[in-house]
This record gives C-alpha cells, structure tokens and sequence, in this order.
C-alpha cells in the first residue's frame, strides 16, 4: 500500500480519521463511555485486543494516539525517525522529578549531563559494589517474612516489596536508610510518592472538575513536594557534613563527578531532580516486578518448583550467594521476564517524531507529533508471541527463542536512548531476592485470589498476599548401602536454607 502524503488535497494536514476509535464517542469529553478513570492501561488493553494495533482515545480536546503492533513498535523505536516525548503522567511528575534522568526533556542539557555523569554507577562492577548491600536489605525481609512463618499468617507482598526496593535504592545508592522495616505502616516519604504518582496519573483521564477539591489537592501536592525535596536535602546534608572518602555510589558520583568531555557538574537543584527519579522511579518499578513475579510464581507450583531447584543446585543450602551466582539463575530469570513481558510496570512509552513523517502508512505525524506504545499490549501481540500470549511460559525467554525474534518486541524498560539507566541494578536485585525467597520459604497463595492491579504511573498487585512457610534443611546424607539410604529418596525434605 503507497504512503499517504503529508498534506490532505485541500493542503492542510490530513485527519485521524483512517485510525479507528471506540464506539460511544461523545461530543465534548470524547471516550469516557465505558471506561474506569482509575484503570486507564487496562481499558486501553482491552481497546487494543477489539480496535487493532493502533487505535485513537479522545479524552475531552486531547487526542492520544497508542501503539500496539510490533510492526508499529518498530518504526517508533527507529532512533533517526522518533525519540523520546515527556508527555502526560510523566509531565505531570516533573512538579517532583525536574529534569531528572526519567522526567527531562530530550533537548534539556541536564539529561545528557546526568546521563553521562551517572553511566558509571550501572556498570558490572557498580553493580559488584551495591550486591552486599542488595544482601543485608533483603535479609531485612526475611526478618519480617520469618514473623509470619512463625505466626502462619499471610504478608502483603506489594507493601513488602515496596519496603525492600526502597531501602536497598536508598542504600546503595545514597547511603541512606529510611527504616522502612522497623514501622508497622508505610513510610511518609512512600505516601507522598504514591499520592505524588496518583495525581501524575489522574489529568490524563477525565474526572468531574470539583474546584474546592481541585484546590485542596494543589495544596496537598505542594505539601507532598516540598517534603520530598526535605528528605532529599537532608540526604544530601548528612553525605556532605559526613563525607566518605571511599563511597562509589550514585550520590557520591553526583557532588563530585565532572563531566569527562565538558568538565561541568550536576547543579544542587538537579542533584535533587536525580536523587528523586531514582527514589521513586527506580524502587517503584521494581516493587511491581518482584510482586508480579512472585504472583505467578504462586499460581504455576510447576514453575516454582522447578525455579527452586535451580536456587538449590546453583546456590547450594547455605551460604551467601555471590554476585556472580545470581546471574546463573537461568530459569528464575526467565521467570522474571516472562512476568514483565505479561505485566511490565512501567505500562508504556511515548514516542515523538524527529521530523514529519507517517507511520505505519496511515499515520502522518508532523516534527513533535507523538504516540504512546502500550507496552503490555505490545507484548501480547499474537504475530510475534503466537495463539496464546495470556499463557505465562518462561521458556519463552530461552536463548534460541529470544534470538528468533526482533529486539524491540520486549520493551519493559522502554527503548532508545532514554530507555531506563537502571535496569541491570533492577534485574539483579529482583533476581537476587526471589532466588533467596525461593531457598528459604514454601510460598502459599490464597487459591480464591484474582489478580486485581493498582495503577498509578506504574503497576502494582493490590490484595495480594502470601503465607511463607520455612523450608527444613535436607536430611544428612547416609552412607551408601546402609538401609537408611535406600528409602532416603522418599523422605528426605527439600534442601532449604536461612537464605
């Protein structure tokens, strides 16, 4: 099929009108017919499997144009055609974020310089540093998940996980500890964040304007901001009074890295506007992935068991596991990428056109024209993921199939160049936790759970909780040809440790 041209006959630009759209589309407030405002990812999932893989959603005058098809996806993650557009929720968030690293503009200086000054920190051996401190954070949860297998009652995952990821960015990349283990509710710092996210993700669907609420909120944002920037200061104050002459973390990259070509420095503005993405980018996102995980984990017993014999063959019983150990666990990984790919937490990315152009042949989008990918869509595509993409198989991720498709189907960190700095860190510290959970606990879900997702500008499990239970240390090996051996296969218990 040729292209469309830019221009329509009448010489102005052409309309939407080749894209598809829902039904009950009313004057004035658009697609609001049938959709919940707090589950606009899975409205538009659900818009995605009945319109195609593009679709158009009006909410009130703004038109958003979203990208489900792979064919689509790769277009959009051509670097010389399209890059990066902050736009929506993530606009939204820059009221806390700035110009950090997730929330800046492309053209804006300070992403480059951010970028550049903080590539260091992510490295392998960067990654070496943080995986003791990534250890005794997790062995924090297991102090707590211990208290439930001792008492047999269930822990709330999400809110455990969001504890864990927090502590262990804070940690290893601040030298700071919020003590999110020794309070029975959630941190301050964790409430302002989610409301600072919730109110990142309302504007971008249509709710009834109430202008005393509408003000209260303000006031409550402003509230909720300036407290986030306290604790960042206060970070910044307690490293800078008290130097460590040795720290090779990322705030320790951020007062005192130079920029290797340019010789310039982070501002103490945007040193805050990088200490707050990575804050509440950087453990958000990686709650949601540890939560899903286990979440499926709960729900295949096959694959829990066989994940957990990989733990116990790779890791041994005891003993701490080394960094290098981590990244033997194959299977587990798999797990955790089979997981993102159905529920990837960060749902989307948004994509600007460089220059006028079309995409797909049917969408002609002039300099700075924009469309979102909707990742999870993207990664249910039956072209690339076959009949039956709702299936949770993580030998999907083997080697051989992993190479038989193209890159950019499996985009749970976003793409480009401004795909996300910290996904190793990410990668690692999920893999490490679920493989330390695995060795330690039986893990027992409710059987009458239903998966029901929390979204604000990322995705999270909400209700869903698990019972762990201590795993007993394998029986000593008997002596070969005694009579206890011979029934030894049949009694022994599996290997397990304190993780």
């Amino acid at each position: 099929m040729a292209k469309p041209s830019l221009r329509s006959r009448r010489g102005g630009w052409p309309e939407l009108s080749r894209i598809p759209h829902p039904r009950r589309r009313v004057p004035v407030v658009g697609d609001v017919l049938g959709i919940d405002p707090g589950t606009p990812v899975q409205d538009s999932l659900r818009m995605a499997r009945e319109l195609g893989p593009i679709f158009r959603r009006k909410v009130f005058g703004l038109e958003i144009v979203v990208v489900s098809g792979a064919d689509l996806a790769a277009e959009l993650a051509d670097e010389s055609r399209f890059t990066k557009r902050v736009v929506l929720a993530v606009h939204n968030l820059r009221e806390i974020g700035g110009d950090g690293l997730f929330t800046a503009h492309s053209h804006e200086p300070h992403w480059q310089l951010g970028h550049d000054i903080l590539a260091p920190g992510f490295t392998r051996e960067a990654m070496e540093r943080y995986h003791p401190v990534m250890l005794a954070m997790a062995h924090r949860l297991t102090a707590g998940w211990d208290a439930h297998a001792a008492a047999g009652t269930a822990a709330d995952v999400s809110a455990d996980m969001t504890r864990l990821t927090l502590e262990t960015i804070a940690n290893t990349g601040f030298g700071y500890d919020f003590g999110s283990f020794d309070r029975t509710g959630q941190h301050p710092f964790v409430a302002a964040m989610v409301r600072a996210l919730r109110r990142a993700q309302g504007p971008t669907v249509p709710r009834p304007i109430d202008p005393e609420k509408s003000r209260r909120l303000g006031r409550r944002g402003a509230a909720d901001a300036a407290y986030l920037a306290a604790v960042v200061d206060e970070v910044v104050r307690e490293r800078t009074e008290r130097p460590d002459p040795g720290a090779q973390d990322l705030l320790s990259l951020m007062l005192h890295t130079r920029h290797p070509r340019t010789g310039e420095r982070l501002s103490p503005e945007n040193i805050r506007h990088q200490i707050l993405t990575f804050l509440v980018a950087g453990h958000e996102t990686t709650s949601g992935a540890l939560s899903f995980a286990l979440y499926y984990l709960a729900r295949h017993p096959g694959v829990m068991a066989r994940a957990r014999a990989e733990v116990d063959e790779v890791w041994g019983p005891a003993g701490e596991p080394s960094y290098r150990q981590v990244g033997k666990l194959r299977y587990l990984r798999r797990v955790l990428d089979e997981s993102l790919r159905l529920w990837p937490t960060a749902p989307g990315y948004t994509r600007a056109a460089r220059t006028d152009t079309v995409l797909g042949g049917v969408h002609p989008m002039r300099a700075g024209a924009w469309a979102i990918v909707l990742t999870p869509a993207l990664h249910r595509d039956p072209a690339v993921w076959g009949p039956d993409p709702e299936r949770f198989d993580p030998d999907r991720f083997l080697p051989e199939r992993v190479r038989a498709r193209p890159a950019h189907v499996f985009k749970p960190f976003g793409t480009g160049e401004r795909a996300c700095i910290g996904r190793q860190f990410a990668l690692h510290e999920a893999t490490l936790v679920l493989g330390l959970l695995l060795r330690r606990y039986e893990l027992r879900g409710d059987p009458g759970y239903r998966l029901e997702i929390a979204e604000r500008l990322t995705l999270m499990p909400t209700g869903f909780r698990l019972t762990p239970v201590r795993r007993r240390p394998a029986a000593p090996a008997a002596p070969p040809g005694s009579a206890d051996a011979a029934g030894a296969a049949g009694t022994a218990e599996p290997a397990g440790s304190a993780g």
